[in-house]
C-alpha cells in the first residue's frame, strides 16, 4: 500500500467518523475543516523536519516560499 493511499484512507475514516457523530446536526464547511485539519499539522511537521528553514520546507511541499509564509501566518506558526 502506498503512502498516499494510507493518507487517503485516514481521511476517509475521519470523515466517516465525523458523519457518524453529527447526531442530527448539519455538516458545515467540510472542505475548510479537512484542509485545516491536514494542512496545519503537515506544515508543522515539515517545518520541524527541516529545522524551521522555510526555503527547504517550501521546496519539500512544492509551494512558493511566500505561500508557505501566508499559510504559517494563517495557522499562527510564526
Amino acid at each position: 500500500m502506498s503512502n498516499s493511499t494510507k493518507v487517503s484512507e485516514a481521511i476517509t475514516e475521519s470523515l466517516d467518523d465525523y458523519f457518524t457523530h453529527l447526531e442530527g446536526g448539519q455538516p458545515h464547511a467540510i472542505y475548510d475543516m479537512v484542509l485545516s485539519c491536514v494542512e496545519k499539522p503537515m506544515l508543522e511537521y515539515i517545518l520541524n523536519k527541516v529545522g524551521g528553514n522555510q526555503s527547504k520546507a517550501a521546496a519539500m511541499l512544492g509551494i512558493n516560499r511566500n505561500t508557505l509564509r501566508k499559510k504559517m501566518a494563517l495557522y499562527k506558526l510564526n
